[in-house]
């Protein structure tokens, strides 16, 4: 690995995160929503507009913000010099002078003029919402390979964004942590750094990449069935993933508490192998530079063999979270409705009794059969519907495997453990004689070598059937 230059290392120092700055920065977050009708084919258009603030006052509270206020403003349209229309940026400026605010959050995409007018107007630093997802995930990645991704995607956002306008700042110096902002002396240099930073994360990240695809294949070879978690950030994901494989991945009631992708091994209830990946929660709007950012990490989302798409169905927004998170997976090339999709409606725990009975009683109408496609009610936190949905996982997996009848003599003891080890074992019997009678399930890379050993067993189902 190239070793680090100067002006890569005051990079990385302007890239720290800013923990006690945020803490003690009184935030105003603006939630400038357009009506619906004007709105009409836009993303995030059948979200309350209530709803869509409180998630972006929850993602301001996942970097520590001070938020110590909120304020919905409704658009017709939208001014291409500042977003809002004038008397309300007149409006604003007032509230933010009489509180005291010293960062205003706007749950928009701001072009650079916007955001540097803006700035200009109420005199404090102004971050939208691709900046503030930009920094969570700055204090979220710790791999090698998210930290890079996340960088990249930091600096081509940052770079279009050095302009002379925040001299009203008192600290002047460089910040591509948001809360602060780049000195007028080191604009031009920031500029040609940051392009040499970000061809230098580029080579680095080419040499992380093949590495990851080298472990991805050599999963491939073992070879177990791959499970995803997909869902809407803060569905749950991390807490199931915990409760599946008993780990210890981070979860907390948080926008994006996981970013790093986590893969651990769990055994279905016949006792076969699969591999569950945890990835990266999705968002509304989600920045399409992050989505090309992250895009190697989502090939376990990509490549896997059933995706678990999590849903908060406690959540009011949840069919609106539900259609995001199907809009990223068809960025992906990935159908929601593709028979490899099994939708988890999680935080049954939140539920009154008639609303979870309701669901429970839905979901078991549409979750029965040998193709059962319905959604699995379960409670990651305390477990309830887990064995529904092992059972679901396994029966999704056994559509693509044949099974068959094996009869073993009672001195074939090492052809019984070699079932145990490679096979599924669904049903065992002893007779009079002794002899052993088996219906197993095979795996179709594994079916060669089964019936290679086994020659005298009896098809029972083909995969597929």
């Amino acid at each position: 690995m190239d070793a680090q230059t100067p002006g890569e290392a005051r990079l990385q120092r302007m890239a720290e995160p800013e923990g006690a700055v945020a803490a003690e920065t009184r935030t105003l977050v603006i939630g400038p929503y357009q009506t619906r009708r004007a709105a009409s084919g836009r993303p995030g258009e059948s979200r309350a507009a209530e709803a869509r603030l409180d998630e972006a006052v929850g993602l301001a509270a996942a970097i520590e913000l001070d938020v110590v206020d909120r304020l919905g403003v409704s658009l017709s349209d939208i001014r291409p010099s500042t977003y809002l229309g004038k008397g309300r940026v007149e409006e604003i400026a007032g509230r933010i002078a009489a509180d005291e605010i010293r960062l205003v959050v706007m749950d928009c995409a701001l072009s650079p003029v916007q955001q540097r007018n803006l700035e200009k107007a109420w005199g404090v630093k102004v971050i939208d919402r691709t900046g503030l997802i930009l920094e969570i995930f700055g204090r979220r990645a710790s791999t090698r390979e998210g930290t890079l991704q996340v960088e990249h995607a930091h600096l081509a956002y940052q770079r279009s964004r050095l302009v002379r306008s925040w001299t009203h700042l008192e600290r002047q110096r460089g910040g591509f942590g948001f809360l602060g902002g780049p000195g007028e002396t080191q604009i031009e240099a920031d500029r040609r750094m940051i392009q040499e930073r970000m061809t230098r994360i580029e080579r680095e990240l080419e040499t992380v990449t093949r590495t990851r695809g080298l472990h991805r294949r050599s999963r491939r070879r073992v070879p177990y069935p791959i499970v995803a978690l997909v869902g809407y950030t803060n569905a749950g994901k991390s807490t199931l993933f915990n409760r599946l494989t008993a780990a210890e991945v981070k979860a907390e009631d948080m926008l994006f508490a996981t970013l790093d992708p986590t893969a651990r091994a769990i055994r279905l209830p016949h006792g076969e192998t699969a591999i569950l990946s945890d990835t990266v929660g999705f968002i509304s709007e989600l920045p399409t530079m992050l989505i090309a950012a992250f895009r190697a990490t989502l090939e376990d989302v990509i490549e896997a063999d059933i995706l678990l798409h999590v849903r908060d169905i406690s959540h009011e927004d949840t069919e609106a979270q539900g259609q995001d998170v199907a809009e990223v997976l068809g960025e992906l090339g990935i159908e929601a409705e593709a028979g490899r999709v099994i939708e988890v409606w999680n935080k049954a725990d939140l539920l009154d009794g008639a609303e979870r009975e309701r669901l429970l009683n839905l979901s078991r109408a549409s979750g029965t059969g040998r193709n059962a496609a319905g959604p699995v009610l379960i409670s990651a936190l305390t477990g309830e519907g887990i064995d529904r949905l092992l059972a679901r996982i396994e029966a999704r997996i056994a559509e693509t495997r044949a099974s068959f009848a094996v009869v073993l003599d009672p001195a074939e003891g090492a052809g019984l453990h070699w079932l145990y080890e490679n096979a599924e074992v669904l049903d065992r019997r002893e007779d009079a004689s002794g002899a052993q009678h088996l219906v197993v399930r095979v795996a179709p890379e594994k079916e060669p070598r089964f019936l290679n050993r086994f020659g005298a067993a009896r098809r029972l189902r083909a995969a597929g059937d």
